[in-house]
């Protein structure tokens, strides 16, 4: 899985590429808000972003925010990395449209649960979105019948776009999903068959 992470502190960028590489994730940095937000921008955007509270351009709930309010990034899943420790802070930075916050100087254990779960929600999204086009595709190939169609009054026959008559169920058949199966009805029986009766 790739992720970005967005710090303007140089120490803690390297040792955050550090850790993720030996996690096995693809890394990119970025040193600033607008380098990420230009990195998010790409045409294959980040799955997973941690994003530092306070940095130069951008900061962090801003950039949260601008993701929230744009289709093709809404999907990321932010963490959102701060010395701010207040509840308050807690609270504005999760209304900004981060997934999670973790406080400096933090527990590299704990991070990598939290990346984990992330990790674990992207990918629940994506399963969900191939499911999704699959579903929209099924429901796109489903055949229906609608507007009118013209039938024999005598033989029950319909006539197809071609002007070739054909039986109903024959007809239906190349048209709908629908299959059929022969009886007699009462009337039939009667009329046809007196003597079965």
């Amino acid at each position: 899985m790739r992720v970005l992470i967005a710090d303007d502190d140089a120490v803690l960028r390297f040792a955050l590429r550090e850790h993720h590489e030996r996690w096995l994730f693809e890394v990119v940095e970025c040193v600033d808000g607008d380098e990420a937000w230009q990195a998010m921008q790409e045409s294959t955007p980040r799955l997973l972003a941690i994003i530092d509270w306070s940095m130069p351009g951008i900061d962090g709930p801003t950039l949260c925010r601008d993701l929230r309010e744009t289709p093709a990034l809404a999907g990321m899943y932010v963490i959102l990395l701060t010395a701010n420790t207040s509840k308050a802070d807690v609270i504005a930075g999760l209304e900004s449209g981060a997934d999670d916050y973790i406080t400096k100087p933090f527990d590299w254990d704990e991070l990598r649960a939290r990346v984990r779960i992330g990790s674990r929600i992207v990918g629940l999204q994506q399963a969900l979105g191939v499911r999704v086009n699959e579903l929209q595709k099924a429901l796109a190939s489903v055949r229906t019948l609608s507007g009118l169609l013209p039938i024999c009054a005598y033989c029950k026959r319909i006539r197809d776009d071609r002007d070739y008559w054909k039986q109903i169920e024959h007809y239906l058949s190349e048209h709908s999903n629908a299959r059929f199966s022969h009886g007699i009805c009462p009337d039939c029986m009667k009329q046809h068959l007196p003597e079965r009766i």
